[in-house]
């Protein structure tokens, strides 16, 4: 397994698109959670945008939970994706 984190920003300019995504997209967190997929998630302090953790077998099996997020793309943009050696078990 590979463990990534993702970096996301919000265009504030679309909040009202992020918005209204929104409650979709975090039923597909829980999906991801329950599968184990997903190890923890959440918004920057300063609203700016989220870090997510994930689990995965490989960089293809990411982008493919990444492109099936319901945000829309111009909404919520990935920062950056680096791919992470973690000391401890979650």
């Amino acid at each position: 397994m590979a463990t990534f984190i993702v970096e996301t920003h919000y265009v504030p300019e679309l909040q009202d698109r992020r918005l209204a995504a929104r409650p979709r997209h975090l039923q597909n967190l829980d999906v991801m959670r329950e599968r184990h997929q997903l190890v923890n998630a959440g918004p920057l302090a300063d609203g700016s945008g989220a870090v997510l953790i994930y689990s995965v077998g490989s960089r293809a099996e990411l982008d493919r939970l990444l492109a099936a997020d319901p945000y829309p793309t111009d909404a919520v943009q990935v920062s950056s994706i680096r791919e992470w050696k973690h000391n401890y078990e979650f």
